[in-house]
């Protein structure tokens, strides 16, 4: 804009210096005749006359320039106004992409968090399994006899229970009648006896040599009748149960099973 307003003030400089510089040759001319004397004013009026057209035509183009510049002022702010929307677009598309990065990274966290739950909860079980695996399993279950009765004797007998259903670890022997713990634990042993006469019907329960229980009946009548009983032992490897039927005592069994004589072991310790 001030190169435009310098030019025109130059341009309107040159023309008055121009006019300046034809009034004065015309009027030297005018000293030799009258009729001279009436060109050097057409041409003031001619120079004057062109000088307005040149200003005139001057200040069109200044004004045209001008509209250009406040077009350009409008577009400057047009395109200032859409690069601070594009900007903002920018803002908000790179804020978008930070909380999607931080929901990625937070995913992937849960998701190592959960692979390691997993492995974790993968490796009990295979411990589980393989403690499962390496625990002894020791489970019997016995009937006595197809005979009927056993007894009476003169003598304790220990009571071979000969029908052998379950024998899990083979830590029943049929042969001796002996149950025997092959590893350090806990046991539930239980039995049954049966009667079917008039008298005494019972048995004491060893635990090796050593007598840790007695049971007994007196039966009045020709008729079945049963008593059970449990125990929970603690025993060591090598540790036997068995059953003994006392002098003077009889008990019944035949192929319905009525005296059995079952065991299993709860936990190791």
């Amino acid at each position: 804009m001030r190169v435009v307003v310098g030019l025109l003030l130059l341009l309107l400089a040159l023309c008055g210096s121009g006019a300046q510089g034809e009034g004065g040759g015309l009027g030297q001319v005018g000293e030799i005749s009258e009729f001279q004397e009436t060109a050097p004013r057409d041409a003031a009026e001619e120079s004057a006359e062109s000088t307005t057209k040149q200003t005139t035509h001057i200040w069109a183009e200044v004004r045209a320039l001008r509209d250009m510049v406040v077009e350009l002022k409008v577009f400057v702010q047009l395109l200032q106004r859409e690069n601070s929307d594009q900007e903002m677009r920018l803002t908000a598309t790179e804020s978008k992409t930070t909380d999607l990065e931080k929901e990625n990274a937070d995913l992937q966290t849960r998701l190592s968090s959960s692979e390691s739950e997993l492995l974790l909860s993968k490796s009990r079980i295979d411990q589980l399994e393989r403690e499962n695996t390496e625990r002894p399993k020791v489970a019997f279950y016995t009937a006595l006899t197809d005979a009927g009765y056993i007894g009476p004797q003169n003598t304790d007998i220990t009571l071979k229970y000969s029908k052998v259903f379950t024998n899990i670890g083979n830590a029943y022997n049929p042969a001796t009648g002996f149950f025997t713990a092959p590893v350090k634990g806990v046991y539930y042993l239980q039995f049954t006896v049966c009667g079917n006469h008039t008298g005494l019907m019972g048995v004491y329960v060893y635990k090796n040599n050593q007598r840790i229980m007695f049971n007994v009946e007196w039966k009045e009548d020709a008729h079945y009748k049963y008593f059970t009983n449990s125990a929970v032992l603690e025993l060591m490897p090598g540790d036997n149960i068995r059953l003994v039927l006392p002098s003077t005592f009889v008990i019944y069994d035949d192929v319905d099973n009525h005296s059995t004589f079952s065991g299993s072991l709860l936990f190791t310790l």
